[in-house]
């Protein structure tokens, strides 16, 4: 690991201040994605701002009734908080399946967002990977892919996203905060997250030297009627093969409103809304629920050895929906 300073900020300008004044220097929350990262030689920042005790821990309600999360909130804070269980609870069990109980008591809500593909191509600096170095090349679209992209790929990079509970807050349309040192901005999420294209190594739409300082989630009413499901390879403490985050409202057999976003399948988490608008005013039945998850998949363009996450994909929609139409009895 290359050698770095530390610093502690106090609070936000002064984080933001310590940042500009070293342009190789990263803000740290818990980190457990970043630390794993400059352990590989991926990441190899001179100097880390620690942000974690800046006071962006809190978890409010917002006037409209929507929630107010700040950037420095544990994932085991967030998936524990009586508010997000009740109003939001796809997002609650999102993170409950994201890692062990100790990482979730060290990761936070703006370093989860910020996390980096899991792909082993990019973790092995001794392979080309456009998204470490552009233009060395995708070494996965030939190589080992099985857990990489169906969705909004290009042959410059085929990894996946990989946090879960970032398909959740896709799903609910959260809003990203974050302060520079020109004031305050936001970004929705379904925009956070750059498209492939030839610019893998583009990944967020922050502007240099943004501190995120929390998200923001709209009043949704159907958010209550919501569940994540997730299928990994092992029981425990693995990264998705395939995730969904779904919410539904049903009345007399029919679909009045429905939120629906993939996980594990393309390099942001995938909001899939041709799938929402054929399902809202549609009858509530597996039929239907399997005819709008084949034709949010008709994009797909699977690489030889993961063209199975297109009927994994499809199932869980209908698996999801169908439990969420018995349970809304209305």
């Amino acid at each position: 690991m290359k050698e770095f300073g530390y610093r502690r900020a106090l609070d936000v300008p002064g984080a933001l201040a310590l940042l500009d004044a070293d342009p190789d220097a990263r803000f740290l929350g818990g980190g457990t994605s970043l630390v794993d990262l400059m352990k590989t030689g991926v990441e190899r920042p001179s100097r880390l701002v620690d942000v974690r005790e800046l006071p962006l821990d809190r978890i409010e309600s917002t006037e409209d009734g929507g929630l107010r999360i700040g950037a420095t909130v544990s994932n085991s804070a967030l998936a524990a908080h009586p508010d997000v269980r009740r109003r939001y609870p796809a997002l609650s069990q999102a993170v409950l399946a994201g890692a062990s109980g100790q990482l979730r008591n060290m990761a936070t809500v703006g370093g989860n967002l910020l996390q980096r593909t899991r792909c082993g191509y990019f973790a092995d600096v001794s392979k080309p990977c456009n998204k470490r170095v552009p233009g060395s090349g995708c070494p996965a679209v030939e190589g080992e892919h099985h857990n990489h992209a169906i969705l909004g790929a290009s042959d410059h990079c085929v990894a996946v996203h990989p946090s879960d509970m970032g398909v959740a807050l896709t799903a609910f349309d959260a809003v990203v905060s974050y302060e520079t040192a020109d004031g305050p901005g936001e970004v929705p999420l379904a925009e956070f997250y750059l498209p492939v294209g030839d610019t893998p190594h583009l990944e967020t739409a922050l502007p240099p030297g943004a501190l995120i300082t929390g998200l923001t989630l709209p009043p949704a009413a159907v958010a209550a009627r919501s569940r994540y499901r997730k299928v990994r390879e092992r029981a425990s403490y693995a990264f998705a093969i395939g995730s969904v985050a779904a919410a539904l409202d049903v009345r007399d057999g029919v679909v009045q409103e429905v939120r629906l976003a993939f996980g594990a399948v393309a390099s942001r988490p995938w909001r899939a809304r041709t799938a929402e608008r054929l399902l809202t005013g549609a009858p509530a039945d597996a039929q239907t629920f399997a005819a709008a998850a084949d034709a949010e998949l008709a994009a797909a363009d699977p690489l030889p050895r993961n063209g199975y996450k297109v009927p994994l994909t499809r199932n869980l929609v209908v698996a999801v929906l169908t439990e969420l139409a018995k349970e809304d009895t209305r």
